[in-house]
């Protein structure tokens, strides 16, 4: 296990400053998603009344604990609940109240209670739309492009598909004439992919596990990275992390993982290929899918239970995909830009490298003169609107 960082903590985030990130999601996003949901599905009154109530708790109201009966009560009193119960949502970490959110929404349309409306995902519709797109249709057709390049050309240009996934479409990022400067495409703020090519030789032994962010045409590219390091043996095994319940609009559940590898088989050319190597390996057990509890926890990884740490701290790398899944790693905190990545990472239990375009304040691991040229440019926006990407990675 990695020693512990000496770094001190840096801020926790919190929603309470009219004008940052983390209120305008709290004020202005939530609200948002709750209409957004309300118009997915014909929910009947009693739901129209929940989300009314729950509308009104996180704009003006405070905290409201879970009914007694929910299955998980107690799961979330050990993640917080009683402490922040009653308070503003604004005055509590930005993570847990985000969390909170969205357990109180599924709470809301029923999700776990038994009923008509039970195990119904209110984010369904919007995510099988994007993944049965037209634009996914042309960016898996680009796949067929990629089969004759030369295979340093082919890691690069799906590894890049799954960091940067629908912020541009994936035709464009095989393109070998790509240029990481163009307007088009911002460039990367950190770049240690050649330390995480060095960890996956193509020995065919390494056991990978990645942590997945989002359904739909991100998803897909994780999944085809995923198929092209088994094609390619850079790993013998990989273990896909999903969340175990509808979650921050888009993150990936099984149901979207099955959804993907569908989208994938039906696909023609190299797409159908990628998606029968991925359901050759979920037969034989080469891919393996978990769901585990923490995985929607409103903590960070630091807080890992031991279960779950056991199996990351076996493996040769694991990739966590995505802002939230890096919030959660580095610590959901205002640290200096500067603050080395591999400090803020030693709790983690084995290798690790971050994939993620930039949509939250939390950054860490920038030379400085990167971040002055940012600054200089951009003042803060570069830390929030997912026009920039990183590649970092801790041994």
């Amino acid at each position: 296990m990695p020693e512990r960082s000496d770094t001190p903590p840096a801020p926790v985030l919190l929603g309470n400053e009219p004008g940052s990130f983390p209120h305008s999601v709290l004020a202005e996003r939530h609200p948002a998603i709750i209409r957004q949901v309300r118009e997915a599905f014909p929910y009947d009154p009693d739901r129209h009344r929940a989300l009314d109530a729950l509308l009104a708790s996180c704009t003006e109201g405070v905290i409201e604990p879970l009914p007694a009966d929910a299955h998980d009560r107690d799961r979330w009193t050990a993640w917080g609940a009683e402490k922040y119960t009653g308070r503003s949502w604004f005055d509590v970490p930005w993570l847990w109240s985000e969390s909170y959110f969205y357990r109180q929404l599924l709470q809301a349309v029923g999700y776990f209670t038994p009923g008509p409306w039970q195990g119904i995902d209110p984010f369904r519709p919007s995510k099988l739309a994007e993944l049965d797109a037209q634009e996914t249709d042309e960016e898996l057709s680009a796949l067929d492009a990629l089969t004759d390049r030369p295979v340093p050309e082919q890691d690069r240009a799906l590894l890049h598909g799954s960091l940067w996934g629908n912020r541009a479409d994936l035709g464009f990022r095989l393109s070998a004439a790509h240029d990481e400067t163009s307007s088009d495409t911002p460039p990367l703020v950190a770049d240690d992919s050649e330390t995480l090519w060095s960890l996956l030789p193509p020995t065919g032994s390494a056991t990978l596990c990645l942590i997945a962010d989002n359904a739909g045409r991100e998803l897909v590219p994780d999944l085809l990275l995923i198929a092209h390091l088994l094609t390619q043996g850079r790993i013998a095994r990989a273990v896909l992390h999903i969340k175990p319940y509808p979650y921050y609009v888009s993150d990936a559940t099984h149901a979207d993982v099955l959804d993907a590898l569908r989208r994938l088989t039906t696909a023609p050319g190299a797409a159908a290929r990628y998606g029968h190597t991925l359901w050759s390996a979920m037969t034989d057990g080469r891919l393996t899918v978990r769901a585990h509890p923490f995985a929607a926890a409103p903590l960070p990884y630091a807080a890992m239970p031991a279960d779950l740490r056991a199996e990351p701290a076996a493996a040769t790398l694991t990739i966590v995909k995505g802002d939230l899944n890096y919030r959660r790693l580095v610590g959901d905190r205002l640290w200096p830009a500067t603050t080395p990545f591999t400090e803020v990472t030693t709790h983690f239990p084995g290798p690790v490298a971050a994939l993620r375009t930039l949509k939250s304040d939390v950054i860490t691991g920038l030379d400085a003169g990167t971040e002055a040229a940012l600054v200089a440019a951009e003042d803060q926006k570069w830390r929030t609107g997912g026009t920039h990407a990183l590649i970092q990675v801790r041994r």
